[in-house]
């Protein structure tokens, strides 16, 4: 492959070597027998950063795509030690933190298999769901969008059910039976499949986003300053009018992907700083074909919101470091005599020479996937999502100089296998 220089994406080479690798264009499906990138152990090189950052973004039933990506972290020897997620990234950061790293993919694939089950029918056959999903692109389309109306009528097994009888639009009561669905039984999967002791440890930082009901105000729990509950990771993922407000210490929390669905901004922004390498994995691509029907229209919309237009907080947050590292490079500069002056103390306050690498993995849509793919829990479609994470985390990993320190005048870099040619991405 071409040489580019450190800090450079040069997105056709990236997609002919991945696609030299894979047998297929970045971005397809993933072919279940097709070779994959070779990623030699990273861990080590992982090590030189102080912080390893999972960022995970809200999006449901598409999260699958961050397991995968988590499955090859852990395959690259890279263990992340501050996982930050919002709505179903929150679900997966719990069942990652909440389990011994040898048991954690395995952990996760448990937590997939069983929210991707019908809530009280009995599941198809896997080789009557695997012929269907794929047959025909006609069949698959008609096939998952049976399955997601499947999750609106019953709900998910260890998820959430529908509320019996249903809630009245202008019925009182209290907050927390205020949703069309019941989350208890995903409070019982969480307290199965995940070790609260071990998640308020400390062994890794973690953090989730939830909005404040009652004063709007978006927040993070944190283990740091936080004995995390299974209501903590269950509010982050409460989005109405689905799911109900999650009472915690008196205060009720919705979903945080109703202000801000990506977490990257918490990890990059907290101080004192660090030296920062994050893998943000996003579940919602803000760009897109501007669609010409109402169906696609409802689609579009969710990804333009809980896109939370990634990007545009990257380069904030690129061009803010910048102003920070360069400030640094100039009071290196400045004599020692005015080294009391209460403005070089003040610049020295705020200027900063900690490196960022943020790697960007967003999930790219299926072309048989309608306006309804964050609630359609198939089996076959929730492999697929995983095996896209995997798909893209392993090329990632197998780019030159990816996991390096940057040595620009910003102290700041992004990576995503995803970008076109033009610098620009989802």
């Amino acid at each position: 492959m071409a040489q580019r220089k450190k800090g450079q994406v040069q997105s056709s080479a990236v997609d002919d070597e991945v696609g030299a690798h894979t047998g297929a264009r970045v971005g397809n499906a993933p072919q279940g027998n097709a070779p994959q990138p070779h990623v030699s152990n990273c861990g080590a090189q992982a090590k030189e950063w102080e912080t390893i950052a999972l960022t995970l973004q809200g999006g449901g039933a598409l999260g699958a795509y961050q397991a995968g990506v988590y499955e090859g972290l852990v395959e690259a020897g890279i263990a992340p030690n501050w996982i930050a997620g919002i709505s179903i990234g929150a679900l997966n950061t719990a069942v990652i933190a909440g389990n011994a790293p040898e048991h954690r993919v395995a952990r996760l694939r448990e937590f997939w298999e069983t929210i991707c089950q019908p809530a009280f029918s009995f599941p198809l056959p896997p080789f009557v769901e695997h012929a269907l999903f794929n047959a025909s692109a006609a069949v698959r389309k008609t096939f998952t969008a049976m399955q997601a109306a499947g999750a609106i009528v019953e709900g998910q097994k260890g998820f959430f059910v529908p509320r019996f009888p249903p809630p009245l639009p202008n019925g009182s009561g209290s907050p927390e039976t205020a949703s069309y669905y019941d989350t208890k039984p995903l409070k019982a999967t969480l307290e199965r499949l995940c070790d609260f002791e071990r998640i308020n440890s400390g062994e890794t930082r973690v953090s989730v986003g939830a909005v404040n009901v009652g004063s709007g105000n978006f927040v993070y729990f944190d283990n740091k300053t936080t004995t995390l509950r299974p209501e903590h990771f269950i509010a982050s993922g409460a989005l109405p009018p689905g799911f109900a407000a999650v009472e915690i210490d008196g205060e009720y929390y919705w979903d945080g992907g109703l202000m801000s669905n990506t977490p990257l901004y918490e990890v990059i922004q907290t101080t004192p700083r660090r030296d920062t390498l994050a893998f943000q994995v996003d579940l919602w691509s803000a760009r897109g074909p501007v669609p010409d029907n109402l169906i696609d229209v409802q689609g579009r919309v969710k990804d333009i919101q809980y896109s939370s237009r990634t990007r545009l907080v990257t380069d904030i947050l690129q061009r803010s470091q910048r102003y920070r590292h360069v400030l640094r490079e100039v009071l290196d500069r400045v004599a020692p005599e005015h080294r009391n002056d209460p403005w070089v103390a003040l610049a020295d306050e705020l200027s900063c020479s900690k490196k960022y690498n943020v790697i960007h993995l967003i999930y790219r849509q299926k072309e048989y996937e309608g306006h309804f793919k964050d609630y359609q829990f198939g089996l076959s479609t929730m492999h697929e999502h995983w095996a896209s994470g995997l798909q893209d985390i392993r090329a990632s990993l197998a780019q030159p100089d990816w996991l390096d320190k940057p040595d620009n005048d910003s102290g700041f870099v992004t990576h995503d296998i995803h970008r076109d040619s033009r610098g620009h991405g989802g």
